[in-house]
């Protein structure tokens, strides 16, 4: 048998694929990374648009995120807190009215709270979700139906769910109620905290800074433009085939693809049929995030509109060269052209007034092949039948990335977490198979 080529092959140089190959080479082992893409970051990518740095995927940090926090702190990078809003608006009788943000947050509060009231109790250990039973009990059950039976006017109800719209940046029509009280949990049940750690902290020098720290931190062989066609787990080693028809054995493998990306990959053998469920379940975070900028340094902003409008919210980062820059995300990437000025236009003028559209600039993650979605929030039924199939070994390859986290699923902090995780099963794999999760993938059940 020969030897093969490294121990370890990482697919993807995103925050887990990075995390994952400094923790496996502080280690001793040899690893090769494998990028697809032109660059480091994954769905995390920091470009030169609209006369500035923007974050064209992930942005936002905060302390209360354990696993990017102790990373800013190991490399001594710094945060940069996104401008407090002079004015909110949201939608009354239908239209876009401005009000005081303190007002704004207070339309969200009670409603918030009581949504909340169980995050806790749900998920005492936020980062153990699948040892929860209540979670088990209650993950067939929809967010919507739980914000209707709250019992508010049109108006605040109208509010909350474009909240929460904003929160799956995706339709809310199969999102799972545990999935919403997994971040309240994870922020300690208070939603004031999720709000403020979902928008409000970037990271200095952007998330290229915190990539470059890590990789700067391992010694592992990178290989941009490295598109993996199948993985075949064989006697002995694992043979990685790249579309460019070159090929590498490994003894494992680490896939830290999002889950709508997984299909492009063959996997020999198939994953376990309840993961390959899992995988075509795949995520609610199928929306859109768009920058633009407007004419005039305008007073800093935040913006709620109709849940299922294109845009559904706003947010003003930045006033560049008597311009401001904003954010704007909606829950379904296919109801607007975010690189068409004027469908841009016409989805802004529904959720403020006033304002000018002079540029625009994005990238569409769902219809980007290597991700397929925006970040990930699971569907109804995902959490017991979708999540312990993807997180258990299948063989000597496992699955990681911020869609299988357990903690801050949907965040940078996620994918490092995820990434230790990966690399811990490789430098102390588990002595038996009966653990939670691999008794979750050998049930046969539907996700």
């Amino acid at each position: 048998m020969t030897a093969q080529e490294y121990d370890v092959v990482i697919l993807g140089a995103g925050f887990a694929g990075l995390t994952a190959a400094r923790e496996l080479t502080w280690s001793g082992r040899r690893v090769l990374v494998l990028e697809a893409r032109d660059r480091i970051g994954g769905r995390t990518w920091l470009d030169s648009r609209l006369g500035l740095d923007i974050e064209l995927g992930g942005t936002w940090v905060h302390w209360i995120q354990p696993f990017v926090w102790t990373e800013l702190h190991r490399y001594g990078i710094g945060l940069v807190p996104s401008p407090q809003p002079a004015v909110a608006w949201h939608q009354h009788d239908g239209r876009p009215t401005a009000v005081e943000p303190d007002a704004l947050l207070a339309l969200l509060d009670e409603p918030n709270r009581e949504l909340g009231r169980a995050a806790r109790e749900v998920f005492p250990d936020p980062f153990s979700p699948l040892s929860s039973a209540q979670g088990t009990l209650l993950d067939d059950e929809l967010l919507l139906d739980r914000l209707a039976a709250l019992g508010l006017d049109e108006d605040r109800l109208a509010l909350l769910l474009s909240f929460w719209t904003l929160n799956f940046n995706g339709r809310l029509d199969e999102a799972a109620y545990t999935q919403a009280l997994r971040w309240l949990a994870a922020a300690n049940g208070d939603w004031r905290m999720l709000f403020e750690a979902c928008a409000s902290y970037k990271i200095a020098g952007g998330t290229r800074a915190l990539a470059e720290a890590i990789l700067s931190d391992t010694d592992a062989e990178l290989r941009l433009g490295a598109d993996v066609a199948s993985i075949a787990d064989g006697p002995g080693e694992v043979l990685i085939r790249l579309v460019d028809g070159s090929s590498v054995t490994a003894a494992s493998v680490i896939v830290t693809a999002p889950l709508h990306a997984l299909a492009r990959i063959r996997f020999e053998p198939p994953l376990p049929a309840a993961a390959e469920r899992a995988v075509e379940s795949g995520q609610v975070g199928r929306g859109t995030k768009i920058w633009f900028s407007v004419e005039g340094e305008r007073p800093h902003f935040v913006a709620f509109g109709a849940n299922d409008a294109p845009l559904n919210f706003l947010q003003s980062e930045y006033h560049v060269g008597g311009r401001t820059v904003v954010i704007g995300f909606g829950p379904d990437a296919r109801a607007i052209d975010g690189n068409d000025r004027s469908a841009v236009q016409q989805a802004v003028d529904q959720v403020v007034r006033g304002l000018t559209v002079v540029d625009v600039a994005g990238h569409d993650w769902t219809a980007d092949p290597l991700s397929g979605e925006t970040w990930p929030m699971h569907r109804a039924g995902y959490l017991k039948r979708g999540l312990p199939a993807l997180r258990a070994p299948h063989g000597r390859v496992l699955l990681a990335g911020s869609d299988v986290a357990d903690g801050w699923g949907g965040f940078i902090d996620g994918a490092i977490e995820s990434g230790l995780s990966a690399a811990r099963s490789i430098l102390r794999p588990p002595t038996s198979d009966a653990s939670p999760a691999a008794a979750a993938v050998s049930t046969d059940q539907d996700v």
